[in-house]
């Protein structure tokens, strides 16, 4: 029985000229007995494959040496099953024949199928298969999208060189995909953020009718004020609003950066091309490209860097240090500076020309105290915050502790302000924080003159006990030698 079953699979391969295949398993036996396990061997194949053709001996004869070549071979004779079979078996490579009715050559059933594969299935990869072998046929077939063109009678080994190459680009578009995917999370990610521009204030709603007209074009941006203003969420707020919202934000803190890795921090570096270069670095300006830079600081960059930062801004290419190769850039400046660059320029401390490269719109931020209106929404949205953080949810925040910080100068600006009622919430023994919950930094300010009054010299001593011992109540009163309630009067009574 097995020899007439060997004999009538002789007939058919020959009678259809297809290429007799290795013994069956001969393969897989043949690395058995060099040691590799079976396990091993099944891990090898990679790759899910789905043959379609008319001839079912064709079908018999591919499906018995392609099965290990490939994790899966499944084989139909009707196309009319192709889209079902598609969609319950996730497969990489097609092989599709090009005809399937007696006496046509044309291909046409082949491309028709072919477009409907890829209009349904667009990642998954078409070899054609034919025995009528045509020039034309095979540029229209890659034209639809077809990864190879296969000739019957087909040689085994480039049958499998052909699918094996499918299976690679199936494999490598669907990492590019992967990769595009990860990338987009990563800058939504990253560019995620709570921005916190706050206040309803005059001055406030200038600026941000002016952020909102700039982020919808690609103009280089100056951003001015004091520190702890919001320059940065500014920045961000730019960023969100314009075209390239989809893109990275990049963050260069100039201040921070020594002289030394000027050029190599934002332009990029070539492996070996100076002491400590062991790889290849990708420059701020290259990771910005199609999103936004933002160079905070702008104005500590000394003269003879701020040269080179011209020449990138005017080419709108990099050099990266130890290349001789330029890169184009297009990116979306920002910067920021608490300095008076203008003052500056008069001062020979700042390039005149890369002013105006940087300051096509110039934004200025006005201090906390130019809008004291707005502090107790910020104070009230910074209660909330680490309320939460601090698990005390139910924090408030007293009308005269508003009153009491709406008077206060704010030199550290927003950035003070979050600071200090941070370390109130973190203190406080109640859930409203009253104006004694306030301690430190404002008040000293205020006591510098010598005494003249018994009053005055108390008011002084418990001022400055507090300070010392960060509000901490009970320590103040124990050091001052009075109890919390008499400390809580005299607290109450000097407006501390």
């Amino acid at each position: 029985m097995q020899k007439l079953k060997t004999t009538l699979k002789y007939e058919l391969q020959t009678q259809n000229n297809i290429p007799l295949p290795e013994k069956t398993g001969s393969r897989l036996s043949g690395l058995q007995t060099r040691g590799i396990p079976l396990n091993y061997l099944k891990k090898m194949k990679q790759g899910k494959l789905l043959i379609v053709d008319d001839k079912k001996s064709i079908l018999q004869v591919l499906t018995m040496f392609l099965q290990f070549e490939f994790e899966k071979v499944q084989t139909i004779s009707n196309p009319n099953m192709l889209s079902s079979e598609l969609e319950s078996g996730n497969y990489d490579i097609v092989l599709l024949d090009m005809n399937f009715k007696a006496g046509q050559s044309t291909g046409n059933e082949g491309l028709y199928w072919l477009r409907e594969i890829k209009k349904r299935f667009p990642e998954t990869e078409v070899v054609m298969f034919t025995a009528f072998g045509d020039i034309q046929l095979a540029v229209n077939a890659l034209k639809e999208g077809a990864a190879d063109f296969v000739l019957k009678p087909w040689e085994n080994e480039k049958l499998i060189a052909t699918l094996k190459s499918a299976y690679r680009l199936r494999k490598s578009n669907r990492e590019i995909t992967e990769l595009k995917g990860k990338e987009q999370s990563m800058k939504k990610e990253l560019n995620r953020g709570e921005q916190l521009i706050i206040g309803q204030s005059a001055a406030m709603q200038q600026v941000m009718n002016l952020v909102q007209k700039v982020a919808a074009t690609d103009a280089n941006v100056l951003i001015t004020g004091e520190n702890g203003t919001g320059k940065g969420v500014i920045a961000k707020e730019i960023h969100r609003l314009s075209l390239r919202k989809n893109e990275l934000f990049v963050l260069v803190d100039l201040a921070s950066l020594a002289e030394t890795l000027f050029e190599s921090e934002l332009f990029g570096h070539k492996k070996g091309s100076f002491t400590g270069a062991m790889e290849d670095r990708i420059g701020k300006f290259v990771l910005a490209n199609k999103g936004t830079l933002f160079l905070d600081e702008i104005g500590n960059i000394p003269l003879n860097l701020q040269a080179k930062l011209l020449t990138v801004l005017q080419s709108r290419s990099i050099t990266p240090v130890g290349s001789d190769k330029e890169a184009q850039i297009d990116i979306r400046l920002v910067s920021a500076t608490n300095k008076n660059v203008h003052q500056m320029v008069s001062e020979g401390q700042f390039r005149q020309d890369l002013l105006y490269r940087l300051n096509t719109i110039e934004i200025h931020l006005p201090s906390l105290r130019e809008r004291s209106e707005d502090i107790e929404d910020l104070a009230g949205y910074y209660v909330e915050l680490y309320g939460k953080k601090y698990g005390k949810p139910q924090m408030k925040i007293s009308s005269a502790a508003i009153a009491k910080l709406q008077s206060q100068p704010w030199p550290g600006n927003i950035r003070e302000l979050q600071h200090s009622i941070e370390k109130a919430v973190i203190l406080a023994d109640s859930i409203e924080l009253r104006p004694i919950d306030f301690m430190g930094g404002f008040e000293m300010d205020q006591i510098g003159s010598q005494p003249e009054t018994l009053e005055e010299m108390e008011k002084q001593m418990i001022a400055a006990a507090m300070k010392r011992h960060a509000g901490n109540l009970t320590i103040v009163a124990s050091k001052l030698g009075i109890s919390r309630p008499t400390l809580y009067s005299k607290i109450e009574k000097y407006e501390i």
